[in-house]
């Protein structure tokens, strides 16, 4: 008892004075996600670092953006004796709070715009893949590959392809393809056997025989590739994107109209009927609306999305024709032909160079060869001037006798027509067809009264079975003018007018000439 009352007093001389106990504030903090209690925490540091891991784990390791719907707060209590919980518990009752909150998740995804056409992918392999399955479609081998290079002029990531020449010679490095024409293919052969000649002597084009390369592909459209976070649901499967990129599918363009077309022949042409260039065009109204050089007219063509230009370098040897040589005589008509020299063919060795887009093919050119024997061209005469038209000669009236053969249903009739009969009354206008000078005005046996008219191409217009005729002969008449009235004279079944029309002397079918 005395030893302790002794270390009693001693530990109170040297002790300092006594203090009460006083607050220090918050100590400890439940931190809560969503109005969900996580757990306790040391402070606001501790709580990131448990959120930021949790997020880690519910993104994983893809390179997407997850857009979470999640709150966090933390509530301060100041406790004199507390701990905090496990921070791996903790974490995974954030995840799965995260979990229950995912909004949307944006995958890193690459867009491929072609014009004005899109697809999104998710990778750039992919957008690789998808590109030279475009170029496969038409170079059907291994030896074009496509890389994509940086786009320095856009501020968003973006990309422009490059088509790589993959077959390179050894020792050499790699080539874009638009180095590959002067590097490889025919020019290499080329210069090698130049290069091994002996001076002054001339290559053979035997030495070209294996020459068949393809060279110089690009794409036709304007493709750019950018880098971007979209939604899952706007990523196209890679299958799905290749088969809607490379199918051919009907697309408008425009067609310009060239000597010698009609509406029937670019029908033919591009493979599209005329009530379809009807449609897409209002200025064609119809499949005998007049069409002109120069002329642009809509139409559509099967094609892909992505359109791929290439060039095939190619030996080739075989017959050949030359040109045909025209020499324009301005007096006469351009219907008006006459050949002067027959062609020969000729015999040709050539290497040719021949541009596709898609597979179709845009230019071809001769770049080497040897000709074993010259072609003979055709010479031929042709007239330069425009040739008069042909008008019907009535309004209205009913086809009764069509050209060609028929049965005579009276005595004196010929079995073959050489005309085209209209039944109209008596007393109907007739007008001249075309403008010419008047031959014969007239009785004339089974003609009845009659009128001849030559015209200025050569050609002469016949009317017969006429009641009245109003011109003579020798006078000029113009296209349009008023020359007679129809009626029922010579040997006749009925009121009608025969309208003939007669090349060099032989009768033909005046409807495929005249124009209504």
């Amino acid at each position: 008892m005395r030893v302790s009352l002794i270390a009693i007093a001693i530990a109170a001389f040297f002790l300092p004075p006594f203090e009460p106990v006083r607050s220090v504030g918050y100590n400890i903090f439940t931190l809560f996600v969503n109005d969900t209690e996580i757990g306790s925490v040391d402070d606001s540091d501790q709580a990131d670092r448990l959120l930021s891991a949790a997020r880690r784990r519910v993104v994983g390791e893809a390179n997407d953006i997850v857009l979470i719907g999640a709150e966090s707060r933390l509530e301060g209590h100041e406790v004199l004796r507390g701990k905090t919980d496990d921070e791996e518990e903790m974490i995974e009752k954030i995840v799965t709070v995260f979990q229950d909150s995912v909004q949307e998740t944006m995958k890193r995804s690459y867009t491929v715009k072609i014009d004005g056409y899109m697809v999104n992918v998710s990778s750039a392999d992919d957008v690789i893949k998808l590109l030279e399955a475009s170029i496969r479609k038409y170079v059907d081998d291994d030896s074009f590959s496509v890389s994509l290079a940086s786009n320095p002029a856009r501020e968003l990531p973006s990309y422009v392809p490059e088509i790589v020449q993959n077959d390179v010679f050894e020792g050499e490095e790699e080539h874009y393809a638009s180095d590959y024409l002067e590097e490889s293919g025919f020019f290499a052969a080329f210069d090698e056997v130049v290069n091994n000649a002996e001076p002054a002597v001339e290559e053979n084009l035997d030495d070209f025989k294996d020459v068949n390369s393809i060279v110089n592909v690009s794409f036709v459209n304007n493709v750019e590739v950018i880098s971007a976070y979209l939604p899952g649901s706007q990523v196209t499967p890679l299958d799905a994107a290749i088969d809607d990129v490379t199918k051919d599918k009907e697309q408008k363009t425009i067609y310009e109209v060239v000597s010698g077309d009609t509406l029937s022949g670019i029908a033919n042409k591009t493979g599209i009927s005329i009530d379809e260039i009807i449609a897409l065009n209002e200025n064609i109204t119809s499949a005998r609306s007049i069409i002109r050089v120069g002329d642009e007219l809509t139409i559509t063509v099967p094609q892909p999305e992505l359109s791929v230009r290439y060039e095939e370098i190619k030996y080739s040897e075989g017959s050949y024709e030359a040109p045909v040589i025209y020499q324009y005589n301005d007096n006469w008509y351009t219907t008006q032909t006459k050949t002067l020299q027959d062609p020969s063919s000729g015999y040709r060795k050539a290497v040719k160079k021949t541009v596709y887009e898609n597979n179709n093919v845009i230019s071809t050119e001769v770049i080497k060869e040897e000709i074993v024997v010259e072609a003979i061209p055709k010479i031929v005469e042709k007239g330069t001037k425009i040739p008069p038209t042909y008008i019907k000669p009535i309004s209205g009236g009913r086809i009764t006798s069509r050209f060609g053969s028929r049965t005579a249903t009276i005595k004196g009739m010929t079995s073959y027509h050489g005309a085209v009969d209209w039944g109209v009354p008596i007393g109907t206008s007739v007008v001249a067809s075309c403008g010419g000078t008047v031959t014969y005005a007239g009785w004339m046996a089974s003609y009845g009264n009659v009128i001849f008219i030559n015209h200025p191409d050569g050609r002469q217009t016949r009317y017969a079975h006429l009641s009245r005729v109003l011109v003579s002969s020798g006078t000029h008449v113009a296209q349009g003018q008023k020359i007679a009235l129809s009626g029922n004279t010579g040997v006749s079944t009925g009121p009608h007018l025969h309208f003939e029309m007669r090349i060099n002397g032989k009768a033909v079918d005046p409807l495929k000439y005249i124009s209504y």
